[in-house]
């Protein structure tokens, strides 16, 4: 049984990262932790350095929007039950720090958030620097859902030879080998048209274990810019990355791909890191 954290803005409840974990329960039983923070603490939930540094204050709640918390904690409360998973509720949202959030995902196997509510809250357009700095005091995976998906049916893995990378492709193999059997792309990005993919014997031996149906593709850098619109019509797809970082594959390819299936809430994107 795989622990589960879901994270909500108070005021919003994602229907989109609940049925994912709805969806893993029916494969497997999961026990899932539904965490429901403030507004102003939800914001920061990917700022790093705001949430991880300095005075923790408790944020000032408006009655309203404590209403509405518990009218989603009761929601929350009802599906599980309907559905037959097995819950926890954090009680204590207005004392429940970032901080103290970041310590539980050490000892989770995963952390889902709705796409739309990350966005409506950071109230920015592009998630690099936040998501960068956010996964740095996340100790589990992350998968970032939109409202709209269709569950996968098809895995995309961006590899860029980075140590990150590969942690993220083992990782998504352990917590959903359910999804092997799904036609897989192992995708490499290289700023050279004619650069070779890093290790590509490694990877492909390591791939071909845990993927029957993979295709490995190379792309250079003046494709990667078309590459997110030949994803959003991946309407079945899981998209797998490591963290953000500043490397060429993140310049290139996380910035103009995957911050933008995120933005666009294309597809589930799960994001791994060490």
């Amino acid at each position: 049984m795989k622990k589960i954290l879901l994270a909500f803005d108070g005021t919003n409840f994602s229907v989109g990262a609940f049925e994912f974990a709805r969806r893993m329960n029916e494969v497997s039983p999961i026990l899932l932790t539904g965490i429901f923070l403030p507004q102003a603490e939800y914001a920061n939930l990917w700022n790093y350095g705001d949430a991880m540094v300095g005075p923790l204050l408790v944020p000032v709640v408006e009655s309203s929007e404590e209403e509405k918390m518990e009218k989603n904690k009761t929601r929350f409360r009802k599906l599980c039950q309907d559905e037959g998973i097995d819950y926890r509720v954090h009680e204590d949202s207005f004392d429940f720090a970032l901080p103290e959030l970041k310590k539980e995902t050490r000892f989770a196997d995963l952390l889902i958030i709705g796409s739309e509510s990350f966005y409506e809250n950071m109230g920015i357009k592009e998630p690099n620097e936040y998501l960068e700095d956010g996964l740095h005091g996340v100790e589990c995976p992350v998968l970032v859902v939109p409202e709209k998906f269709d569950y996968p049916m098809t895995n995309i893995l961006s590899y860029d030879g980075s140590e990150s990378s590969v942690y993220a492709i083992k990782q998504f193999t352990y917590l959903f080998p359910e999804m092997s059997q799904n036609p897989t792309l192992l995708v490499y990005v290289n700023k050279k048209t004619d650069g070779e993919i890093p290790q590509e014997v490694n990877i492909e031996e390591l791939t071909a274990r845990h993927f029957a149906d993979l295709t490995v593709t190379k792309i250079d850098s003046g494709s990667a810019k078309y590459f997110s619109a030949w994803m959003s019509e991946k309407k079945s797809a899981i998209l797998i990355s490591g963290s953000f970082g500043r490397s060429l594959f993140s310049r290139i390819f996380r910035k103009s791909f995957i911050s933008g299936v995120i933005r666009d809430h294309q597809l589930p994107v799960f994001i791994a890191h060490k």
